[in-house]
This record gives structure tokens, C-alpha cells and sequence, in this order.
């Protein structure tokens, strides 16, 4: 065993796919930490950076011993580059934080409103003036989580809307579609809203 980790096989392939996957996950965790941040999630922030730095000194110790070695510059940045593409892609799965909808609709706003509240969703109509005149300007702050499902009633109910979506820092009382109480970290994340009966 002790003649495999002096090998060339090990010190020019195994080595550097050991670097490039501690590299992965050590930026995963630290673009999923910075995200994190940005939306408030601030308690677990310590936790993630904690982890994120553990890995990062094992993978530039190995660095260190073997600065002859190219192949482990190339796992180092292949595998920051792998890392900051799943980290970016593993946010957008985790349905983190809150949005605002603004939407100007091109046709009658009753039957959308309607159906908004009626699925839980908070909603506020201004009126405005646009190009060809008189409009309804509809505001509605959603759980990301719960985006795909306010889309869903404005494109039925209003398609071609003109929308745009916008994260929110934080958010002050309000109101919100409610949620089955999930259990654990990730099943608030990753959990699908239903309203609560």
C-alpha cells in the first residue's frame, strides 16, 4: 500500500482527481455560504465557512508537498471552476429566499386577482398610466419557493403579461402563502408549499 502512494499512477492521477474533488466541493459549499448571506440565511454561514476552509487546507497541503506536480495545478483549477458551476446550479435548485412579482397585465385583472388570493398569495394593484393608457400594476412577494406556482396562475389567467421578478433582501410582516411545517434544513429548502388547511 505504502509503494502505491509513492506511485506515478497515484502522484499523477489519483492525487490530482483528489485535489480537484476536495476543490468541488470546498467552492460548492463556499458559493452555496456566500448565497447564503446575500439572503439572510446568516446562522448557517459560520457553519458552511467552517467546513469550506477544513477542505480547502487539505487540498493546497497536498499542493505544497507536490510543487513538481502540474497535474495538480490542473485539478486545483479544474476543480475551482467545477465547483462555482455546482454551487450556482445547487442554489437554484434550493428555492432560497423571497421575490417580488411586478406585473402589468394586457388584458382584465379580475379573474387573476381572484385567483392569487384564493391560492394563498398576497397581492396589491396600483393604478398607472402607461403607453397606450390606463393600467393595473400587481405586486405580489412570494417564497421562492412558491414562484413556480404564482407563474402558473398569472400565465393561465393572464398570458403574455408583461413581469418582472426581483429578489428581496428582507421582508417586514406581510402576508404569505402558507406552509406545511417541514422537518430538517433541507426539507425547508427543497419542500414544495402547500397551503396549510
Amino acid at each position: 500500500m505504502q509503494d502505491f502512494f509513492h506511485s506515478e499512477l497515484y502522484n499523477w492521477v489519483v492525487l490530482p482527481l483528489l485535489i480537484a474533488l476536495a476543490r468541488i466541493v470546498d467552492v460548492t459549499v463556499g458559493t452555496i455560504r456566500v448565497i447564503m448571506v446575500s439572503r439572510g440565511y446568516k446562522n448557517i454561514a459560520p457553519i458552511l465557512g467552517f467546513g469550506e476552509v477544513i477542505i480547502w487546507l487539505l487540498a493546497i497541503g497536498q499542493i505544497m508537498q507536490q510543487l513538481d506536480n502540474v497535474m495538480s495545478y490542473i485539478g486545483y483549477g479544474a476543480g475551482f471552476a467545477a465547483g462555482n458551476y455546482i454551487g450556482i446550479h445547487l442554489v437554484e435548485k434550493m428555492s432560497l429566499g423571497t421575490v417580488v412579482i411586478r406585473l402589468i397585465p394586457r388584458i382584465d385583472t379580475t379573474r387573476l386577482i381572484a385567483a392569487l388570493r384564493e391560492a394563498g398569495y398576497g397581492v396589491t394593484t396600483v393604478n398607472a398610466e402607461g403607453r397606450d393608457g390606463p393600467v393595473q400594476i400587481i405586486f405580489s412577494i412570494v417564497k421562492k419557493k412558491n414562484l413556480e406556482g404564482a407563474l402558473g396562475i398569472i400565465n393561465e389567467h393572464n398570458p403574455n403579461a408583461f413581469y418582472t421578478i426581483e429578489e428581496v433582501q428582507r421582508v417586514n410582516e406581510g402576508y404569505f402563502k402558507q406552509q406545511e411545517k417541514k422537518h430538517g434544513f433541507f426539507g425547508g429548502i427543497f419542500a414544495t408549499a402547500h397551503l396549510r388547511k
